[in-house]
């Protein structure tokens, strides 16, 4: 609100100087023009350049379910493994992780239930905020949803992501805490998110770095993804993307207990 307030009296500021502007010409020709402060986008104009960034919203709706392959390193450990996600329309994904020495780690959700599978925690059932987020990160069109995934969103200004000029865009879901997502102020695309992300171990800052976009089938999509966090951060290096591909209901359904 303080902010907002600001702005106003810099922009009221602005109309009293254009209203002497013709006997200030007079006897100062050669003064600059005073700055005006720039105008930020709407959230609807944000959100429509990254979806056209993306492809545009029928390029987004066509897949029904896609598979996605990679490397999964862990610098600070100097470890790495394989990744690989599989997700189906219109709300179910899995993700598995094996890291030779350190084991599978494995999380789903099967449009209903949704689960998280690791070395050190065993098998357990998500629920309330971790439950919530998964839901959000389940959804395959996600991309063209976010108004209603997050019902508060406002494009807050502009920032820096690395060497991107961004907009900032705080965005507020029904159930969770407020996360911050940066779109390339020239190219629209999404290039990075901060959340508070609810694990065993607590509330953990996140901050996920999206890069490399290249375009598969119609679609682009940032081929590496680094997370950044206190307690470990690590990269995931997409090498293997399909799209409609036949993924088996059982993948997403929550394993047996051993």
């Amino acid at each position: 609100m303080r902010k907002t307030a600001a702005i106003m009296i810099f922009v009221l500021a602005g109309c009293v100087a254009a209203f002497g502007q013709a006997a200030q010409e007079k006897t100062d020709a050669k003064a600059p023009a005073a700055k005006t402060p720039e105008q930020l986008p709407t959230i609807d104009q944000v959100l429509d350049k990254y979806v056209k960034a993306l492809g545009g919203k029928a390029a987004i709706q066509r897949p029904t379910s896609v598979q996605f392959k990679g490397n999964f390193e862990v610098p600070a450990f100097n470890a790495s493994g394989t990744f690989e996600r599989y997700g189906k329309a219109p709300n179910k994904f899995v993700v598995i992780i094996d890291i030779p020495g350190l084991g599978v780690i494995q999380q789903g959700y099967n449009g209903e239930v949704g689960w998280s599978q690791e070395p050190q925690t065993g098998l357990r059932d998500l629920t309330g905020v971790e439950l919530a987020q998964i839901k959000r990160e389940a959804d395959m069109y996600r991309e063209i949803k976010l108004k209603e995934l997050y019902p508060k969103m406002v494009v807050k200004g502009k920032d820096k992501v690395v060497d991107h000029d961004v907009y900032l865009v705080e965005a507020t879901p029904t159930e969770g805490g407020l996360e911050k997502l940066y779109f390339d102020a020239q190219t629209g695309l999404m290039v990075r998110t901060d959340l508070e992300a609810e694990t065993p171990q607590g509330k953990q800052p996140i901050e996920v770095y999206l890069e490399d976009y290249k375009e598969v089938e119609g679609l682009k999509l940032p081929l590496t993804l680094r997370q950044v966090a206190p307690a470990v951060s690590f990269v995931i290096k997409i090498t293997e993307v399909k799209f409609n591909v036949p993924v088996d209901e059982s993948k997403f359904n929550k394993p047996a207990a051993q």
